[in-house]
């Protein structure tokens, strides 16, 4: 199953997929997560609200597409925090990363459900000042893919549907 980050939502809805232009990808997301084939979990959900827009609009309306955080979870959270901890990053990042962000979440969540998790982000190992989900999920030997690449593995098909004369 591929678990979505809030930027692989909040890329498509503010460029390539927008509701209005791409409403083909929205439609995507729901068939998919009725087969079990995506979902995100509700700290994405909490960070999508915050916006007010058409997005946190839709992260309304799909309440069920995020899942919440579990015992399964929570038994991941010592092993990535101590991993971070001892890679050298700068207190501002280490707090970002566990506690102001859906990113610690969605590691483990990966890692107990054995995920892939589908992010914007690149790998950046030498990076000091951010903790980047591919690079925690290198070390927690979690799979991670972008948006492309799990459409693609799914064989998603988002077809044109031509406008109708005015």
């Amino acid at each position: 199953m591929y678990l979505v980050d809030s930027n692989v939502l909040i890329e498509a809805k503010n460029r390539y997929y927008a509701f209005d232009i791409a409403p083909g990808f929205w439609a995507w997301l729901d068939f998919a997560h009725a087969n079990q084939i995506v979902c995100s979990i509700e700290p994405v959900k909490a960070e999508l609200v915050e916006g007010g827009d058409e997005l946190a609009t839709w992260a309304r309306g799909h309440a069920d597409f995020f899942r919440p955080i579990d015992s399964a979870t929570t038994a991941h959270f010592g092993r990535i925090t101590a991993w971070a901890q001892s890679r050298g990053y700068t207190a501002a990042a280490l707090t970002e990363f566990l506690t102001n962000t859906a990113d610690f979440f969605l590691v483990a969540y990966a890692i107990a459900h054995g995920h892939t998790l589908v992010t914007h982000e690149q790998p950046r190992p030498e990076s000091k000042k951010r903790v980047l989900i591919p690079d925690a999920c290198k070390a927690m030997d979690v799979t991670y893919a972008n948006t492309f690449m799990m459409l693609r593995s799914t064989n998603a098909r988002l077809d044109l549907q031509m406008p109708t004369a005015a």
